[in-house]
């Protein structure tokens, strides 16, 4: 699962290809090297940047601050564990029964430039004085990215996959398991409005869509941000849920 780092429209961009087709090419080298059992995915994620670099080094300045950048959660079977990685805000949610949850995600972007990213939260949200509060956050968080004191996503450091938070589990102890981009999350972990048990429930019975569906209405309820503060009305949501292994995903922007 990858999320790529919203760029607002006034600031400067050093590839010229841009953040969707950064992270389908990041997605596509990940999927082939995480196939190996032998290659932790830490050194997975490491090659996988290096690799994309290879593919724009020659057209696009890939030592400035805008580049662009994902983050990044992926989960795999290795015999009898399940190898888990996540690289900034978005999360992973494993059920490993008996009413336990593990919930594994990177928060260090919100522990940069606090006072930027209050005055970003600011609503109403969707006005010219708001886009340009959440301007100058980005702009500082460029600054602080893939840096020691600041924050770590996929971008064009292969280094940065050093600071992924990594771990196994038993596979069989795995009742359930979600991926989820920040906007997908925002259920649990922004509005209060569903525990990660729910949440997990809406994704059993409902799918990846019924989940993201819930979230559209939450928003709609508070489309100036007043009861939930956030940097846009709507975010980018995306969904990967795995119930007994069977597979079922629905992206949705």
């Amino acid at each position: 699962m990858l999320d790529g780092l919203s760029a607002p429209k006034d600031l400067p961009m050093g590839c010229v290809h841009g953040t969707p087709w950064f992270v389908r090419q990041l997605s596509t080298a990940l999927i082939n090297l995480i196939g190996d059992n032998e290659v932790p995915l830490r050194e997975a994620l490491r090659l996988g940047i290096a690799t994309v670099n290879d593919l724009h080094r020659e057209s696009c300045d890939l030592d400035q601050e805008a580049v662009p950048a994902a983050t990044v959660v992926m989960i795999r079977e290795r015999g009898d564990a399940l190898d888990y990685l996540v690289l900034s805000d978005s999360v992973l949610v494993l059920d490993l029964g008996a009413g336990d949850i593990l919930t594994v995600v990177d928060k260090r972007v919100e522990e940069v430039a606090a006072d930027q990213m209050r005055a970003a939260l600011e609503g109403p949200t969707g006005t010219v004085e708001h886009e340009a509060r959440v301007s100058r956050l980005v702009s500082t968080q460029r600054r602080l990215r893939n840096r020691p004191g600041g924050y770590w996503v996929a971008a064009t450091d292969p280094t940065a996959a050093d600071e992924a938070i990594t771990g196994s589990v038993e596979l069989s102890g795995v009742q359930q398991a979600a991926l989820l981009t920040d906007g997908a999350s925002r259920l649990v972990d922004s509005f209060g409005a569903l525990t990660w048990h729910e949440l997990l429930t809406l994704l059993r019975t409902e799918g990846p869509a019924g989940l993201i569906a819930r979230t559209r209405e939450a928003e709609l309820t508070d489309p100036l941000g007043k009861q939930w503060p956030r940097f846009k009305r709507s975010d980018d949501a995306t969904a990967a849920y795995v119930n007994g292994w069977a597979r079922s995903t629905l992206p949705s922007v």
